[in-house]
């Protein structure tokens, strides 16, 4: 059955690129997915035999039901781009001013669009039903897939999968783990209220760049000093918004930053540690603070079953060498695919999409990122054949 999987494949690669390049020429930012939405409408109903339909506005999901009873599979992919000017020269770059697929979800979307091209002509070999989630907003907190939840694509599905398409992996390598395979990702904003003056008279003021700079430094020492070694954290000061002219103390100081997680108990208390260093320090120096902490996307965490499964089918068509085991915490960065893996058992592939040779190194969200295409076809050989093994 592999076999005849990889001949429908190839078979369709070339469909898959222009797909892949028609989404990259016409990005569109997250919610506001309409003309790629319906890109992916229209071509899920040309295959026949999938009901596809919009749980929200700018989603699309497609239903197609094998002609023997069996377990339910939702397959994933997120379809929004990013709000970065375009640098690439390709002929299919960005014609949308100000817009790019910097991340890869053009691939995914085309993958998602081959594999159910290929279940569509076998629909004959499916036991269960098959899901294919096209998701809208995943760039943007609070994401897409949590409104999808809400209106109920994943009523009755038993386990859910998804890809990312990564450039830092070389695209003969899938990437797998069993646990966290992303992090989660929390914001803080910081303000800090002194009293400003002139420069020449800072004893007549509570300098809030002084007490700023101090809160960034001790920031830092919570992931090195109150958190175990073994037990990875993030945390990034990202802004630092102060003043407006060299002969002036300002009033505030606004501080902002990024805290990437793994465990929930390690998560619960980095808002506690930064609340405390910010009190003592702006009461140490008669200043006050506000403090905003957000909690953002949850941490992707692969069912031990469904990874196992995966990951077996992965070997069995790239050959153990091909398959990378990530250990939790290898990639920190964050993915609201957790909002479907949260509900049922899941998992989430890395799938390589990187080529030294080719030019093809530059990271997700950088002006020239682009992607190795024949990782396209690799996308689909696992997503098609776990689609037929893994509903048994």
């Amino acid at each position: 059955m592999k076999d005849v999987v990889r001949e429908k494949v190839q078979a369709i690669e070339e469909d898959m690129i222009q797909w892949r390049r028609y989404l990259h020429t016409y990005p569109e930012v997250s919610y506001e997915e309409v003309k790629t939405s319906q890109f992916v409408y229209d071509t899920l109903q040309s295959f026949g035999d999938i009901e596809v339909t919009r749980p929200t506005r700018t989603s699309v999901m497609g239903r197609l039901v094998g002609h023997t009873p069996g377990k339910t599979l939702a397959i994933r992919a997120d379809m929004d781009a990013l709000p970065i000017q375009e640098q690439n020269d390709f002929a299919y770059a960005s014609k949308n001013d100000g817009v790019m697929h910097a991340c890869g979800h053009d691939g995914h979307t085309a993958i998602l669009l081959g594999t159910a091209k290929i279940l569509a002509e076998m629909q004959s070999e499916i036991v269960g039903e098959i899901r294919f989630l096209f998701q809208h907003a995943e760039e943007l907190h609070p994401g897409g897939a949590q409104e999808m939840v809400k209106a109920g694509v994943l009523e009755g599905v038993d386990q859910v999968i998804g890809l990312h398409l990564l450039t830092p992996i070389d695209h003969h390598f899938i990437a797998i783990g069993e646990g966290a395979m992303t992090a989660n990702s929390d914001t803080f904003h910081i303000t800090i209220q002194g009293k400003g003056g002139h420069a020449s008279e800072p004893e007549k003021t509570i300098d809030p760049i002084g007490i700023g700079a101090e809160v960034v430094s001790n920031l830092q020492q919570i992931p090195s000093r109150n958190i175990g070694v073994n037990d990875k954290v993030v945390l990034s000061v990202t802004k630092f918004h102060a003043g407006t002219a060299n002969n002036i103390i300002p009033s505030t100081v606004e501080i902002t930053g990024s805290v990437r997680t793994i465990h929930e108990k390690t998560r619960a208390l980095i808002p506690k540690r930064v609340e405390q260093i910010v009190d003592g320090l702006t009461k140490a120096h008669g200043a006050t603070y506000d403090l905003a902490y957000n909690y953002g996307y949850s941490a992707v965490v692969n069912d031990k079953h469904v990874s196992k499964e995966i990951t077996r089918i992965s070997r069995e068509l790239f050959g153990n060498e091909r398959v990378l085991i990530f250990p939790p915490g290898s990639m920190m960065g964050s993915e609201d695919f957790s909002a479907f893996s949260n509900e049922v058992p899941g998992c989430f592939i890395g799938l390589g999409a990187g080529n030294k040779e080719a030019g093809i190194v530059h990271p997700h969200h950088h002006p020239k990122f682009t992607i190795e295409e024949s990782s396209l076809v690799k996308g689909v050989n696992i997503f098609v054949t776990a689609a037929l093994e893994m509903n048994r």
